[in-house]
């Protein structure tokens, strides 16, 4: 089986080239323009050990002929499927760009399709966008030019560049009409920042500024047609290879789509946010004023559309979505794949996943504080703990600051993940895995750090580990003791001394240590957690006279509850307040900027007060705290469920009232 796929570099396309290359007699001809052999090299490194073979094809779908004579003659009658997936997709282009490669692209591709003749069978992606932005009801499979307006150049150059494949070809062709495609429903894997994703950042804002008892008043929207992109290539697959099908129109959606109020709140939940109490419905826009709408749509300035654009994250089109009245049918592609055993997940079920990708791979945004880029560029910084949580997002930060970012933690390959988000915003880093609990591997780690880069600038004893378990529930786990002092104090501690001497001689070096606040405020509960970081304290607090005359600076950052992986277990802290994950992140970029002795919130400094001068009354309100917020079931040994996620009112008001603190 011979296939030429166009598009093949793209999102989908690159995703269903895995589909046809699991074929062991397969043969994939991609498409590929002169000066992009890099992105034919990164598609044979992606399936290299596939059974089918990936070869390219030298070409433009905006030339005439697409591809050369040679090529033309070499392939001529061999082609089976041919697959038309180049497009521009752009919410913002212009009309140019939209016929030139739509529309003359499309053209151009049908008329390969009659050149290569045989037995060639062309398949054609478009989109839902053929029903335009402004269609009432439900838009069948068998439907196509109902009407309806397409003034929009994605909307207008998606149904000319289907209705040329409808009309000007004459080899058999299937259409296929993929709804919002979003990333893998396993994997999470995206490309950019598209449809639902606009909106990702403002959700997890509210996530980490709004409580997440707190109950929101949100809309209810239009119907979004949405589908992962695993699903959409699956099902062109498995129709492209089904008989009898020539001619037909597949709508590759989920079936009962989520409208945009249900949408919103499957990420918030998603991203441990707060949910809609109620959601209202918009009033549809009257019929009468459709047309001015429309006509007003049209004169709109293209710099006047891209600046609101930009002011509210997203193009002015997406926002369509949320009086969008069209309803995609999809029953005959359901028909079609019965058997197949091909189906749309439920955005519900994936939400997740694609929320966690676009956190660690999409999200990079990165702010820095003013002066950080002259001060921290060139500097060797190592960061313990870099792969996760606060480490991450202080190397995301460093990277972008110009440093050269050593990143240690125990998994390499998440570490690597953590490389290619600092290289791919511009930043430098560098992998060195490493046990934090092994002291051997800790000395060869500092070692070879090192060797390799002559000296370290600074140091971020960032990796911990937390046990939440009252001391009564523990008499028979001194382990859980013993390896939490084991990581965060004999192995921040043990990296301390690897690299004290070389900061001792270049009279030269910052320490900053990620304590907590449970040791200004002796957190109940947290005893074996609070007892080691306290232990690393006061080790630095005799180190720091010891070396000051070094110019060597320690400084300690009695974090409050950040929700990071660490806290995840304990899922009332969900509805607690915390700090996020980039928000510590710049708390640590400024200590390292200033090298203050600690750095604490005012709760903090509070409770250590407290602690001097009235420690019963602190035992007291600590009291009040350990009873409110039991242990786990596990903990006290009962297993798991059985106790409510959500908090009551006096936890509510508690843990209000000591924001970030744990209990």
């Amino acid at each position: 089986m011979q296939y030429l796929v166009t598009g093949a570099t793209g999102f989908i396309g690159k995703f269903l080239l895995g589909e046809l290359l699991a074929r062991e007699d397969a043969t994939v001809h991609v498409l590929i323009r002169d000066g992009s052999e890099a992105k034919f090299e990164g598609l044979k490194r992606r399936y290299e050990g596939t059974p089918g073979t990936l070869k390219r094809v030298s070409g433009d779908v905006t030339s005439a002929g697409v591809i050369g004579d040679a090529d033309l003659k070499k392939l001529k009658g061999k082609i089976d499927h041919l697959f038309h997936l180049a497009a521009v997709y752009d919410m913002n282009m212009d009309d140019a760009t939209g016929d030139r490669i739509n529309n003359e692209g499309t053209r151009n591709v049908v008329a390969l399709a009659h050149a290569l003749g045989g037995d060639i069978r062309l398949h054609h992606a478009s989109s839902v966008a053929v029903a335009g932005g402004s269609f009432v009801g439900r838009f069948t499979e068998k439907m196509f030019d109902e009407g309806q307006p397409v003034d929009h150049p994605y909307f207008r150059t998606k149904f000319q560049s289907e209705a040329i494949v409808r009309d000007e070809c004459k080899v058999p062709f299937r259409i296929y009409r993929p709804g919002a495609v979003v990333g893998h429903s396993e994997t999470g894997e995206m490309d950019k920042i598209d449809g639902p994703y606009y909106f990702f950042k403002t959700l997890q804002k509210i996530s980490y500024g709004i409580p997440r008892w707190l109950p929101l008043l949100g809309i209810e929207g239009g119907k979004v047609p949405i589908a992962p992109v695993d699903y959409v290539v699956r099902a062109m697959d498995a129709l492209a290879h089904k008989e009898g099908l020539d001619g037909q129109c597949f709508h590759l959606v989920q079936s009962d789509a989520p409208s945009v109020g249900e949408l919103l709140q499957t990420f918030l939940k998603a991203a441990h946010g707060p949910e809609f109490a109620t959601r209202i419905d918009l009033p549809p826009m009257p019929a009468a004023l459709r047309p001015l709408a429309n006509e007003l749509g049209r004169r709109l300035p293209r710099s006047v559309e891209k600046a609101i654009s930009e002011a509210i994250g997203a193009p002015l089109s997406v926002l369509g979505y949320v009086r969008n009245q069209a309803v995609f049918d999809d029953t005959l592609t359901r028909r079609a794949l019965r058997g197949s055993g091909v189906k749309c997940p439920e955005i519900r079920d994936y939400a997740k996943v694609l929320w966690e990708y676009w956190e660690l791979f999409l999200d990079l945004d990165v702010k820095i504080p003013k002066g950080a880029l002259r001060r921290l560029a060139g500097k060797v910084v190592i960061v313990t703990g870099a792969s996760s949580g606060i480490g991450f997002n202080v190397a995301k930060k460093l990277g972008a600051a110009g440093a050269k970012v050593i990143l240690v933690a125990r998994t390499r390959e998440k570490l690597e993940q953590t490389r290619f988000i600092i290289e791919k915003a511009g930043g430098e880093a560098h992998v060195y895995p490493c046990d934090l609990n092994d002291m051997a591997a800790i000395d060869h780690c500092a070692q070879q750090i090192l060797e390799d880069f002559g000296h370290v600038d600074i140091l971020v004893n960032n990796a911990g580990r937390s046990i939440r378990r009252a001391v009564l529930e523990s008499t028979t786990r001194f382990h859980d003791f013993e390896r939490t002092m084991q990581l965060n104090y004999f192995g921040a501690i043990r990296m301390i001394l690897n690299l004290l001497p070389s900061m001792a001689q270049r009279k030269g070096g910052h320490v900053i240590n990620i304590s907590s606040i449970g040791v200004l405020a002796n957190a109940a509960r947290f005893s074996a957690y609070v007892a080691s970081k306290a232990a690393l304290d006061a080790f630095s607090r005799s180190l720091a006279a010891e070396v000051k005359h070094k110019n060597i600076e320690i400084t300690a950052i009695y974090m409050p509850l950040v929700r990071t992986p660490m806290i995840a277990p304990t899922k009332i802290y969900d509805y607690v307040p915390t700090w996020s994950p980039d928000h510590a992140a710049d708390v640590v970029l400024k200590a390292i900027l200033e090298r203050p002795k600690s750095v604490a919130t005012t709760l903090g400094t509070a409770a250590a007060i407290s602690y001097a001068v009235w420690p019963k009354m602190n035992d007291y309100v600590l009291n009040k705290g350990f009873n409110l917020f039991p242990s786990s079931s596990s903990a006290r040994g009962k297993g798991k469920g059985g106790e409510s996620d959500k908090p009551s009112l006096q936890q509510v008001v508690f843990a209000n009232l000591f924001k970030g603190e744990y209990f």
